[in-house]
């Protein structure tokens, strides 16, 4: 049984007959990939399945259960809801559960994620399958074995890459072409880690075992090579503390203004 709260389910089949009533050609596309499903979570997982399967390789019949397997866990379920709640709040281009589910790519690609993270230790052949065709479907490039909390937005999300070992707790906010990677060829615990709250702009790269503290702020295009402090506010490359941030949770609020203190 998954977390998802009803409600979630309820309002998304509502906006799907408000879309078909107000144009018939939507209805095929609508019934089958939400009023025919039985629960937010089994109506994302085809989704997924139909998004990245491969006539040649998984096709969606072989993705569907292994996504719907990982989703449907209580732990993963939970996060989807509080990734959907995370975009719907934050993104003011988004207003509704249905936008969200069927065109932001960095919802998608993220949950594409919790599914290969799932796998990661069993069947990490499928693990890998679902990182590349998410690369290739969404642009988006998350290791399945990188770990990620819940309450999570990737913003338009084109060109994000987060490596093996980052860590990114809940309540962070990640816009487009941000890298979360390494400084080279070293291995082991090489990638950032990303505390609560953090906003990450545009364009930022953060490189190497670094820790980015809660509720910090890294302004677009910044390149990060040192350990940011909570609650501060860093740009520049090489990104420098600019200043403190003026609100506790950026990752939340969403402020990408630069605060010079």
């Amino acid at each position: 049984m998954n977390a998802v709260d009803k409600n979630i389910w309820t309002k998304l089949r509502s906006e799907a007959e408000d879309y078909i009533k107000s144009n018939e050609n939507y209805k095929d596309f609508l019934e089958s990939l939400v009023l025919s499903n039985d629960d937010f979570i089994s109506s994302i997982s085809l989704k997924l399945s139909r998004d990245l399967s491969q006539a040649w390789s998984f096709t969606e019949k072989k993705l569907y259960p292994g996504i719907l397997q990982a989703l449907n866990s209580m732990e993963i379920s939970k996060a989807i809801e509080m990734d959907l709640n995370a975009v719907i709040s934050r993104d003011p281009a988004t207003n509704t559960i249905i936008e969200t589910f069927l065109f932001s790519k960095g919802f998608s690609a993220l949950q594409a994620y919790r599914a290969s993270n799932y796998h990661w230790n069993s069947e990490n052949l499928l693990s890998y399958f679902l990182q590349s065709r998410s690369s290739q479907v969404y642009g988006v490039d998350i290791h399945p074995a990188a770990k990620i909390g819940k309450g999570i937005m990737l913003d338009h999300a084109t060109g994000i890459v987060i490596g093996e070992t980052s860590v990114i707790e809940d309540d962070v906010s990640i816009f487009q072409g941000v890298t979360l990677g390494g400084t080279g060829k070293e291995i082991g615990d090489r990638h950032p880690k990303v505390r609560k709250g953090v906003l990450i702009s545009s364009g930022a790269k953060i490189l190497g075992n670094v820790e980015i503290g809660e509720g910090a702020k890294i302004a677009a295009g910044s390149v990060v090579l040192e350990d940011v402090p909570e609650h501060m506010t860093v740009a520049g490359v090489p990104a420098k503390v600019v200043g403190k941030t003026s609100i506790k949770t950026p990752g939340i609020e969403i402020d990408h203004t630069i605060e010079e203190n």
